[in-house]
């Protein structure tokens, strides 16, 4: 090589400038091949990544077509960050096919040496920002499940705030199975989410038993690793499955898989992953905690509602309608008697309302009723929106035993068109539902009977209200 007369010194301070302050690694290397190219006057620089697995980046380039290898001058300088070979600077072409010379490897080996430190600061800025994402990420998880937001679909909340910090196709939460292995509850993808619902890890996996041990599990590829099973593992590359463990219970396991072919997790994103299920766990436990002191104190005011309505409403309605019923019986009462009766009878509705009321008070807020006593108030709760106002409910009989599940459907069935008949009629302003068993059918046999009543346009007195009697045999 022979030596070039022009300096080129003010040209390499500018390119060292240049590498020296950008702190975004891929920003980094591209100022470094375009340095190269500016110093040489090379037709292409590019710089070969040793491991791409570890920065995403296989390779960067100067654009323009590349030179014929065959006849190309060609330079090379390898990059180092510390003690450790990060790639290749790799100069071809000069116009007139000039060769490179001793003063381009200098300024290049000048240039690579800074580059080396440049790109050493650029990984430690990305660390840190990956870890503040990873931080922050786990403390918004923390606060939705802790609060209001996020508290109807834990998991999910977990799952598709781990997909997004770890670039991953797909968010996954897993349950151990009765029978001993897992299965997908909770996806997060931009695909097809729904596909991998109910996959499981059969009992005996490799897998299952490092994640029922409470160790993670890293694949290089979903696909094609022999210790997995699931019917969806040719969709993904690599993955991690992270444990969700808190006090030493294992609530199920974050699976934060890639597409094939995906970039590898580095050693850092699978320790701030494993970490962000640590705490992802322990806050799903302390929400659970949280929505069973919540669901304590609303059973403890039902209760105390409950004691109260039957220790003071009820006893009150019932002294009330004795004290009537023995006026009726007074001498001389007869002027009144059907004021009275009239009045008996509306306390003895009204104390069936309060006992029903009693009832519902008594049902867990959060479960579906099961009886046929908590499916009717369901079915009439749920027609107060539409009605406007809440329909008057009466049970007549052990409604809840007496009455089996195929009669019950048919009798909600009933129940429900009838009270979106009475929500359709205008000027509707009272629905009456009695649940009565056993109710004796004309030919004397025991059954079960539906009647439900409303007013609306002249009420069901002209024929123009809603009125349903529905009779099944039991």
């Amino acid at each position: 090589m022979t030596a070039r007369p022009a300096p080129r010194l003010p040209r390499l301070l500018e390119a060292l400038l240049e590498v020296g302050t950008d702190l975004d690694l891929r920003g980094v290397l591209q100022h470094i091949v375009d340095g190269a190219s500016e110093l040489t006057g090379a037709d292409r620089a590019a710089l070969v990544v040793t491991d791409p697995g570890e920065s995403g980046l296989a390779e960067i380039r100067t654009p323009g077509p590349d030179p014929v290898p065959g006849t190309a001058p060609l330079l090379r300088v390898p990059i180092h960050v510390g003690d450790e070979e990060f790639g290749e600077l790799r100069l071809t072409g000069r116009p007139g096919a000039a060769p490179f010379t001793v003063e381009d490897e200098q300024l290049l080996r000048v240039l690579a040496t800074q580059a080396g430190v440049s790109i050493g600061n650029a990984r430690l800025y990305e660390t840190a920002r990956q870890r503040e994402r990873w931080i922050e990420g786990a403390a918004a998880v923390t606060t939705a499940l802790l609060t209001e937001e996020g508290t109807d679909d834990a998991l999910t909340t977990v799952a598709e705030r781990a997909r997004l910090l770890a670039g991953a196709s797909a968010g996954v939460i897993l349950h151990p199975t009765a029978e001993g292995g897992m299965s997908i509850v909770t996806a997060s993808s931009p695909d097809d989410p729904d596909g991998m619902l109910g996959a499981t890890i059969t009992p005996g996996s490799p897998v299952l038993e490092q994640l029922l041990g409470g160790e993670p599990v890293f694949l290089e590829d979903s696909a094609t690793d022999p210790r997995m099973t699931t019917h969806v593992r040719h969709r993904f590359g690599p993955s991690m499955m992270l444990p969700l463990q808190a006090g030493g219970r294992l609530i199920g396991t974050l699976a934060l898989p890639r597409r094939r072919g995906g970039r590898p997790y580095t050693d850092l994103e699978r320790l701030l992953a494993t970490q962000f299920a640590s705490q992802a766990a322990l806050a799903l436990v302390l929400a659970d905690a949280r929505r069973g002191r919540e669901r304590l104190a609303v059973y403890e005011d039902r209760d105390r509602i409950a004691r109260d309505l039957h220790d003071l409403v009820v006893q009150r309605l019932f002294a009330t309608g004795m004290m009537l019923e023995s006026t009726r019986r007074r001498p001389g009462a007869d002027d009144v008697g059907d004021i009275l009766g009239r009045a008996v009878d509306e306390l003895r509705s009204t104390v069936g309302e309060v006992r029903t009321t009693i009832f519902a008070l008594q049902q867990p807020p959060a479960d579906p009723p099961t009886g046929l006593r908590g499916r009717v108030l369901r079915e009439t709760a749920s027609a107060a929106a539409r009605l406007g106002f809440a329909p008057s409910t009466h049970f007549a009989g052990a409604v809840d035993t007496r009455v089996p599940d195929r009669v019950a459907d048919r009798l909600l069935t009933a129940l429900r068109d009838a009270l979106a008949d009475a929500s359709t009629r205008p000027d509707v302003s009272r629905v009456e539902v009695t649940v009565e068993t056993p109710a004796r059918s004309p030919d004397g046999r025991d059954g079960v009977r539906l009647r439900v009543v409303g007013d609306g346009e002249g009420g069901p007195e002209e024929g123009r209200g809603t009125t349903l009697t529905w009779w099944a045999p039991l």
